[in-house]
């Protein structure tokens, strides 16, 4: 399997592009991985090369965080380890104070997760949803506190608007805070509308995207068809009922999507999953995409999906099937409208080969 680092976003931490996701770890939701299953993926995970592992503070009521800070003891991995967790939620009913992002939730989530992960700093912390009341100014002030404290070393964003992720950088940069160096949010072929404003964004002011629900929550792996999702069973069924839009997922257009990704992935001798993360790890943007499993089989074959390229005619296709709708005002940024502002010329940014890739590579001289 391929499993190259890169810098996150504009910071200098180094993440491979598959990040283990351990929502999974625990069955308090109804499904998920056992204790014994998980310390197998992980293992597996990190015998592959991997290093990045994500996690929250909600996740499985607090027992994700536990196991995963279990795991990278036994292995003695925590230097090499990159962990990120988030904060937002609550899970205390009646505690106002015990979720959102004020100051007082954050340092006392902070503290939490520390205890539970079994460290003394947390490599990325990140918001895990916008809570509509607390501004980015006392977010960013509070999260370089915790930098400047050495409870955290990196600052992220997640499930917030592009408003706000901008008033958050453009606060970090005027005031010298820790500046935003992730964007953890949904991607996939079934959801493409941060396309919009996040690509643009995080390409341009330093922060890398961290893809979540890469698989749609397994409507991309094959397991579900349209005339069978009674009985495939799996977390979409569970959750169907659920208001959480995450898992709204069973509609005409998404089952044109999967249609069309059975017949590329078939064309390419490869598994569903395997060509849908794939596209969007190669994604415009995307720095990392968090693969996550519930049996070990479907983590070994998640590993694979970066060994092979997607040719550009069965992207193109794909591209076509799943292309999100225009809404305004991003319906003026196209062509159709912006040949008005050019005259009719071709105008761009730079040419192709003006910023040269860099990459690496090479045997460990080692120090004798």
């Amino acid at each position: 399997m391929t499993m190259s680092h890169y810098t996150l976003g504009n910071s200098g931490l180094r993440v491979t592009r598959l990040a283990l996701g351990t929502m999974t770890f625990g069955t308090e939701w109804g499904w998920g991985a056992d204790k014994e299953t998980a310390r197998a993926m992980v293992d597996t995970y990190v015998e592959a090369g991997g290093n990045f592992f994500d996690t929250a503070d909600a996740y499985t009521g607090g027992t994700s965080e536990t196991w995963l800070g279990e795991f990278i003891a036994e292995r003695g991995l925590r230097d090499k380890a990159v962990i990120s967790t988030k904060f937002s939620m609550n899970l205390e009913q009646g505690n106002p104070n015990a979720g959102g992002n004020g100051r007082k939730n954050i340092i006392r989530a902070v503290e939490s997760s520390l205890k539970r992960l079994g460290t003394d700093y947390i490599d990325l912390y990140i918001l895990h949803c916008w809570d509509r009341l607390t501004s980015p100014e006392e977010v960013m002030r509070t999260l370089d506190d915790l930098v400047r404290a050495g409870k955290i070393r990196h600052v992220g964003l997640s499930d917030v608007p592009a408003w706000y992720a901008s008033r958050a950088q453009s606060t970090a940069e005027q005031r010298g805070y820790e500046p935003v160096s992730a964007l953890q949010l949904e991607y996939s072929l079934a959801e493409r509308n941060i396309e919009h404003e996040f690509v643009p964004f995080g390409t341009r002011y330093g922060a890398g995207i961290m893809v979540w629900s890469p698989l749609a929550s397994g409507l991309l792996s094959g397991k579900y068809r349209s005339d069978t999702i009674n009985k495939a069973g799996g977390r979409l069924e569970t959750m169907r009922g659920s208001a959480n839009p995450g898992f709204q997922k069973f509609t005409d257009r998404n089952w044109a999507i999967v249609a069309e990704l059975e017949k590329v992935a078939g064309e390419l001798g490869h598994g569903m999953a395997q060509v849908a993360l794939n596209w969007a790890a190669t994604r415009p943007g995307v720095a990392s995409v968090i693969i996550g499993a519930t049996r070990l089989d479907q983590l070994k074959d998640n590993l694979g999906a970066l060994d092979f390229e997607i040719p550009q005619e069965l992207l193109a296709r794909l591209d076509a099937v799943s292309r999100p709708v225009t809404p305004f005002p991003y319906s003026f940024f196209g062509p159709e409208i912006q040949g008005g502002l050019t005259g009719g010329q071709a105008v761009g940014d730079k040419p192709a080969g003006y910023f040269p890739d860099l990459l690496m590579a090479g045997a460990f001289a080692g120090v004798s």
